[in-house]
């Protein structure tokens, strides 16, 4: 295999025409370019060199590999200037994808101190619910994975890295003027004849488990992955709703009213990589960046 090293000698010693003149410009002795030479032509498996005189002259192989040593050398050092500045986090690039909630609160708050301690690292967003979201992480298309799962961690994400950031509780919503708006604590199985409007599929799922815990199957009227629609279904006295308080943060509920729901429905809000990539420098910052935005 030819060496990038060895192609630096090379083209010294065609660029000043002798072993002990390469030897002066590259910083070492005359033997070291010489052995190089050595190494080089077998490499190669032909001769690149030959002695006339005092000076050393190109074989019609040493100028075609001297022609090509430019560009690859020249390509080498924008790689290794690069990968510097990537590692450096002068440059670096985070693809990211999140759910509503976590990107109308934990996200913009992340990204904005990422931008003003690395601005020369750029993160792109796209928006997607689990699983959804963490089979794009295996497969390649985001670096960063924000996620939720509900009850008792299970085996599902012990391939990747998780990086808890906070435990966000359901909330209830119900319509102003409600029998229940004026409550400081609300048990669920006091909406089990109230119409429901439910949010995404996995949401509804574990608002469908609760429910049958506490003795009744809700009925659900309107189903909507939109939180302010629910909001709005909600506020129009069309039904009640329980949202994370990462959603509410992010909707002003007009026309409703937040109560607290016994028992307590809680989701766990993580931020998920791949073993390798939680070791390049930008997604690491941004680990930290996410993490510090869920502590506030």
């Amino acid at each position: 295999m030819i060496e990038a090293r060895h192609l630096r000698v090379l083209r010294a010693v065609a660029a000043t025409g002798s072993f002990s003149a390469a030897a002066r410009e590259l910083g070492c002795t005359q033997p070291a370019v010489s052995q190089q030479m050595k190494v080089l032509e077998a490499s190669a498996g032909t001769i690149l060199l030959i002695r006339t005189g005092r000076e050393m002259r190109l074989t019609q192989a040493g100028e075609a590999l001297v022609r090509h040593a430019s560009g690859i050398l020249a390509g080498l050092t924008a790689a290794e200037e690069e990968v510097a500045a990537i590692a450096g986090l002068r440059a670096g690039r985070v693809r990211l994808v999140s759910f509503p909630s976590g990107s109308s609160t934990l996200v913009p708050g992340a990204l904005a101190a990422l931008r003003a301690a690395h601005p020369g690292t750029r993160v792109s967003l796209v928006e997607a619910e689990p699983p959804r979201s963490v089979e794009m992480l295996r497969e390649g298309d985001c670096d960063i994975a924000l996620a939720f799962r509900y009850g008792v961690p299970g085996a599902e994400w012990d391939d990747l890295v998780v990086r808890p950031l906070l435990t966000d509780r359901l909330i209830g919503l119900v319509p102003e003027g409600h029998r229940l708006s004026g409550s400081a604590a609300v048990g669920i199985a006091e909406l089990a004849e109230e119409p429901w409007i439910a949010g995404c599929p996995r949401c509804r799922r574990q608002l469908v488990e609760v429910c049958e815990e506490s003795g009744f199957t809700p009925r659900i009227d309107f189903a909507t992955d939109d939180y302010p629609a629910v909001v709005g279904l909600v506020g129009a006295g069309l039904g009640v709703a329980v949202l994370p308080e990462l959603a509410i943060e992010s909707v002003r509920p007009k026309g409703a009213r937040t109560v607290t729901v016994e028992p307590a429905i809680e989701r766990e809000i993580v931020a998920l990589t791949l073993p390798d990539l939680a070791q390049v420098p930008a997604v690491a910052a941004t680990l930290d960046r996410l993490s510090l935005a869920a502590a506030r």
